[in-house]
C-alpha cells in the first residue's frame, strides 16, 4: 500500500502498510472522514513523522489521541496550531518546563519548533472524529504506532522516551530502557497533574543533560 509519510519513516514501516490490519485501518479511516468531520486534517495525519524524520528522531514524548475541537489536531501530540488556546495539560506541560528550565511560557501551544529539533510528538491514535474522544481507538492505530515505538527502540541508541500517564507507559513496554532513557510522571492533565508526580518531574532538563552526555545537540524546549 503506498502512504503518503516521510521517506525515512516509509522505508521502516513499509512491512506495516502491507499488513492486513493497516488495509482495514485505511478503510475505516476513509469512511470516517468521507462521513464525519475527523480531525486533524487529512494531510496531518502524519505530521509528526514528516516534522520529525526517523533519523533526527532524539526526544519521544507519547499522547494518546489527537485533541476533538475543532483546529485544534495538527498532528503532534499535546500541540495546537497558533491562535488556538492551549488547553489544560499544554498549560500544565509550559508550566513544568517554566519550573524546571525557566523558559518563558510561550504565547502559542505550536509545537513545531520541538518537532524540528528532533522531538517526535506521537499520538497513540492519529485520528479521531469531532468532539468524540477515543472515537478511532482500537481500529488499528495502536498496532501502528505500537511498531513505531519498537522500529525507534531497536534501531536506534540513546533516545529520550517521555511517557505520560499510565496509558503511555504501559505503551512503551516495549521500549529497550538499557539503549535509551525512559522518563515516567503522572499526566500532564489537571485531574491527574494536580494530584501529585506531575509538577517537578524536571523531563526536560533531564532530556537535555542525558543528550548532551549521548553527544547530542540539547532540545532548545
Amino acid at each position: 500500500m503506498n502512504v503518503k509519510i516521510e521517506a525515512s519513516w516509509k522505508a521502516r514501516l513499509n512491512q506495516e502498510f502491507e499488513k492486513p490490519y493497516f488495509s482495514n485501518l485505511v478503510s475505516f479511516v476513509k469512511e470516517e472522514y468521507a462521513n464525519h468531520t475527523v480531525y486533524p486534517p487529512g494531510k496531518l495525519i502524519f505530521n509528526a513523522f514528516e516534522q520529525c524524520p526517523f533519523d533526527n528522531t532524539k526526544v519521544v514524548i507519547l499522547g494518546q489521541d489527537p485533541y476533538h475541537g475543532a483546529r485544534q489536531a495538527m498532528g503532534l501530540s499535546f500541540s495546537v496550531n497558533d491562535g488556538i488556546a492551549q488547553p489544560p495539560s499544554l498549560i500544565n506541560i509550559f508550566r513544568e518546563l517554566h519550573d524546571d528550565l525557566g523558559v518563558a511560557v510561550p504565547v502559542s501551544g505550536n509545537l513545531e519548533r520541538w518537532a524540528t529539533q528532533g522531538v517526535l510528538l506521537l499520538n497513540a491514535t492519529l485520528t479521531v472524529r469531532a468532539n468524540t474522544a477515543g472515537s478511532h481507538q482500537k481500529k488499528g492505530w495502536e498496532q501502528f504506532t505500537d511498531a513505531v515505538i519498537k522500529c525507534i527502540s531497536d534501531e536506534k541508541e540513546g533516545v529520550v522516551f517521555m511517557l505520560w500517564g499510565k496509558y503511555a507507559q504501559d505503551k512503551g513496554a516495549v521500549i529497550d530502557a538499557k539503549k535509551h532513557l525512559v522518563l515516567k510522571a503522572k499526566h500532564p492533565s489537571p485531574m491527574s497533574a494536580n494530584q501529585g508526580g506531575w509538577f517537578g518531574n524536571k523531563h526536560f532538563s533531564q532530556a537535555n543533560a542525558y543528550l548532551v552526555q549521548q553527544g547530542k545537540s540539547p532540545i532548545a524546549w
